[in-house]
């Protein structure tokens, strides 16, 4: 895993910006709410607004497009500025994450 993408998604969620990457095969469009660790393993909890995945199609502001994804997973990783995506289920308690480095503040 590479620290720079760590960094790299840690960044995105300072600054509200958007992250573009690979991960099971799909190319997803995501804004990064929270990162850090879950059991030892970096992980970030997404909210997808774009692309495709596994779980079929990215309905515009579902509550079930929340994404818990190990850092390791991701793969060609770039971050973009756009419009900042969540759901309004976001106050919901989240389990991605049992170590938090850092979270979105809305």
């Amino acid at each position: 895993m590479s620290n720079s993408t760590y960094n790299l998604i840690r960044s995105a969620i300072a600054n509200k910006q958007i992250v573009v990457a690979t991960y099971q095969d799909h190319v997803r469009e995501m804004c990064p709410h929270v990162i850090g660790r879950k059991n030892g393993r970096e992980q970030a909890l997404f909210y997808q607004f774009g692309g495709t995945s596994s779980s079929g199609p990215i309905i515009p502001d579902a509550a079930k497009n929340w994404r818990c994804i190990p850092i390791a997973g991701l793969s060609d990783v770039t971050v973009k500025d756009g419009p900042w995506v969540t759901a309004a289920n976001h106050s919901r308690p989240q389990t991605c994450v049992d170590e938090i480095d850092l979270e979105v503040v809305l």
